[in-house]
Order: structure tokens, then sequence, then C-alpha cells
């Protein structure tokens, strides 16, 4: 009877480890399901669109959360997106283009472990990125990274960069240069989701993290551009309320937060019927992102005060290459009057150019931007912009002259040099006085044939590759589309490709575009 007892004891104990041995595979094939499901996205985005491969190495779960944040931030803007681990990622996916007119777009979210080292999840492909061969060429594919990392350690996300260069040795094509992330510094996500807005042309998400802002007073506000055929282009000075007052380099950002007009405000309020509370909706409302379509606000008729703060999303941030320096006595920025496509005016150059009035309160941060610092050193430094773009180029100069450093060539370019020719006269100044060594302007419309700055690269082919020769760094600030494109293609025939990624592993070659 005993044996017979330890038979059947044994028996349920089998039994028992076997329903938990199912129950187990079961649940983690439903966590399987529930994860494959959340990468695919399933039913969301434009089933029209090219899909966006978004590929994550994660060590401890960070990237693999900001690469599904970003899916999301994607899908948003109307794109369709498939979010996978890097060790999933095949040679195929690198080659495969969606149609013949469409190019392939592969973002990454990788971070960077110990001294170095790539995550586990992506252990394969960096062997194979330290073969001697890249492999196959990739010019269809247009990509981003987001590296993140751990300043303190001596190889700051060094898996990031090593994987940018590796594709830029394949030919693929840069959407913007490497953004690094120190232990998940906000601003520098701002960047990416900022990035993301770009690309998906959905910029109204609110932010990941509001900027923590502090307060600063519009000084003043100029016209740069009267009689432009292009958009009205401002020229702002902000001076800090608080002290003591941030400090900045050039490269560096400012992080605005905008704010509705009080007419748009007003109006809101009116369509909702809520005038009654208007003295404590609007100081709220100015913050706060504003439908317009019919259909939205009679969604929102009927609701509260309090329920209707709580259904709207803060207005996100925009970002501007900052002008000047500390030394200047204000923050100064350039701003062109974007236009939405109902017409109004841009929620942040709208905000600065057109709403704000001298002497109103403007919430503003100081974003350090490392990437786009100038050199250590006084090598001869060469500036290629366009548009707005000279913004962050004038900061150089200026950081540059007081240092002293002459060896400083700037190429700019714009419609008009009647009526765009910004800061010419201080340009021109620089110029004589010797600060500028060469001053290079493309003037797009004032002859029948467009010339742009990267035709006037080409004109100086010779002289750019000798300051090369001689140490000298480049920095582009401007617009991703058409000017930053162009840029790199004619550098790639004065230089050689391989030449201009090996400027660009070095930190010679450097980009600030939007």
């Amino acid at each position: 009877m005993a044996l017979q007892t330890r038979y059947l004891l044994a028996a349920l104990i089998a039994l028992t480890y076997l329903v938990f041995c199912v129950m187990t595979a079961l649940t983690y094939r439903r966590a399987q399901r529930r994860q494959q499901a959340q990468w695919a996205g399933a039913g969301a985005g434009n089933s029209d669109a090219a899909t966006v491969l978004l590929a994550f190495a994660s060590q401890t779960g960070t990237a693999e959360r900001l690469a599904l944040q970003s899916a999301q931030s994607l899908r948003a803007g109307g794109m369709a997106v498939r979010v996978l681990p890097l060790d999933q990622l095949q040679e195929d996916d690198l080659l495969h283009e969606d149609d013949l007119l469409r190019r392939r777009l592969l973002l990454f979210v990788v971070s960077t472990t110990g001294e170095g080292d790539a995550p586990d999840m992506a252990a394969t492909l960096a062997q194979r990125m330290a073969q001697p061969s890249p492999g196959a060429p990739l010019p269809q594919l247009q990509f981003g990274v987001l590296a993140l990392g751990d300043r303190s350690y001596q190889q700051y996300c060094a898996f990031g960069y090593a994987l940018h260069a590796w594709l830029g040795r394949r030919h693929a094509q840069p959407l913007f240069d490497v953004i690094d992330v120190d232990n998940g510094d906000d601003g520098a996500l701002r960047h990416w989701q900022h990035q993301l807005g770009v690309l998906s042309g959905h910029s109204d998400e609110a932010d990941w993290s509001a900027p923590a802002y502090g307060r600063w007073r519009l000084a003043q506000r100029q016209l740069l551009n009267p009689g432009s055929a292009g958009g009205a282009v401002y020229h702002l000075q902000l001076t800090p309320l608080d002290l003591p007052a941030p400090s900045w380099q050039a490269g560096d950002i400012a992080e605005i937060g905008p704010r509705n007009s009080d007419q748009a405000v007003q109006s809101f309020i009116q369509a909702l019927g809520l005038q009654n509370e208007m003295s404590t909706l609007a100081p709220v409302l100015a913050s706060r992102l504003l439908p317009h379509e019919a259909a939205a606000l009679q969604a929102l008729r009927g609701l509260s005060g309090a329920d209707l703060l709580a259904r709207l999303k803060p207005l996100p941030h925009r970002a501007y290459s900052i002008a000047s320096l500390p030394a200047d006595g204000g923050l100064e920025l350039m701003v062109r009057l974007m236009h939405q496509p109902d017409g109004r005016a841009g929620i942040g150059s709208g905000w600065l150019g057109l709403h704000a009035a001298p002497g109103q309160e403007i919430d503003l941060r100081v974003r350090v931007n490392t990437a786009f610092h100038g050199p250590q050193d006084d090598r001869p430094l060469i500036l290629i912009g366009n548009g707005t773009g000279l913004a962050g180029l004038r900061a150089h100069l200026r950081q540059r002259i007081a240092a002293g450093q002459r060896r400083n060539w700037l190429l700019f370019g714009e419609r008009s040099h009647r009526h765009d020719f910004f800061h010419g006269d201080e340009l021109q100044g620089w110029l004589a006085e010797g600060h500028l060594q060469r001053l290079d302007l493309a003037f797009s419309r004032d002859q029948a044939q467009r010339v742009y700055v990267q035709d006037k690269l080409r004109e100086a082919a010779a002289e750019l590759q000798q300051w090369v020769e001689q140490g000298a760094s480049l920095y582009v600030c401007g617009s991703l589309q058409g000017m930053a494109a162009g840029v790199t293609l004619a550098l790639q025939e004065i230089l050689g490709e391989a030449a201009l990624q090996a400027l660009a592993e070095q930190g010679r070659y450097r980009r600030d575009v939007y």
C-alpha cells in the first residue's frame, strides 16, 4: 500500500509539472504574440505608404521602449512601421526596396554597453561590421541612428557611431547625423522626436518630456527680408529674466515653448460656448494644441472647462539654432515664418514672428548640442548653409573671431541678393577685416539658371581640396531637403566618397540640418 501511495504521489507530481510546463509555454506564446503585435503595430499606419523599419538593440530594455515610442510617433503621422530587434534584421531588409520610386527608410535605436561594446542581440551584426568588406552598396537606403550611452565611459555611444559609419561605407544615405543620448538625456530625445516629426510630417505631437523652460524677454524683433519672394525671416534678440543667465556656445540649440495668439484662444473659447470661463481658460489654452476641424470642435462641445483642458495636448516645443554668444548680450535667433496646410502660421514661427509682443515673456531652454560644437583647435573651418541655417554658422564665426581664428570660409545660399542677404553688412565687414578669408554667395533667383551653394562648392573644388588637406573641418547648417543632400553629393564628387566618410568619422564633417 505504501508503495502504491508513492507511485500515486509521483504520478501527481509528474502531472502537475506537465501542466505547469504547458501553462508556461502557453503564457510565453501569448506574450510573444502580444510582443509581435506591438512590434508590427497591427492596424496602424497608412497601408499605402512605404513601411519604415525600426530596429533596436537593447541590453536593459530602454532601446526597445524608445523604439516602440518612436514607432507610435511615426504611426500618428500616418506612416506604416515595423519594429524588430536587431538580431532579426536580415541583409534583405537592407537591400529591399518597396518599389522603384521609393527609398528604403530604416531607423536604429541602439545602446552601447561597457567600453564600446554592442548589446548581446547585436553581437552578430557587430562581427559583420568588423569585416574588411562592408557589404553590397545600399544607395537606396536612408537611415537614422539614435545612440544610447553613458558619457562617463571613454567609448561613448561607440556602437551607434560604428553602425552609422558602417552604413555610410555601404553608400547608404544618412537622414541626419547620429543623435547620441547621455543617460536618457531628455533634450537629445526631443531632438530625435523632432526628426521623427520631420519624417512623418506630423510635428504636433506633444513632447515626450516637456523642457524645463526658463523665463526670457523678447527684447527685439527685426524683419530681415522685406519684399522677399520667400517666407518672412525675423531676427530676434531675447534676454534672460532668471539669473544667473544660462551659458551656451556655438552649435547649441534654443528650445522654445510656443503660445497661441490671444485671438486664436478667444475664437476657440467662443466656438465652444465657454465665454463665461474665458478668464480661467485663456491662460491655460494659450499653451494647448487647439483643434480647428469642425468634427474635433463638435466632440469637445458640452465639456466642462476642467474636462476640456484634460483632453487637449500641450503645444510641442520648437527648436532653433542660436545665432549669438553670451558675450553678445542676448540670445539671438533667426526664424522663418512657416505656414500650416490650412494657411495658419506655424506654431513656433507664428508665436515668435507675429504674436509675441516686444517685451513679452518667452519660455526658452538652452540645449547643449555637442554634435555641432566647433573644433577644439584653430584648424581651418568651412561653413556651408542656406536660409536660416546662417544662424548656427553665424555663432561659429563669432566664436572663431573672438578666439582670433581667421581661417574661416563661408558659403551661403538664398533666393535674392537684394532681399535675402541676411546680415550682409556684418559678413562683408568680416571679409574686409580678414576674419573671413573667403565668402561665396549663391542667390538662386538672381539669374535665369538657378545657382545653389553646392554649385559654388564645385566651382571652388581645387581650393576646397587644399583646405581639407590642411586639416579643415566642414560644418553644414540649413535645410535637410535639397541643400543638405546637394552639398553631400558635391563633396563626394570633389573629395571622394571614402574621404568624406573618413571626415565624418573623424568629426570633421558635421551637419545640423532640419
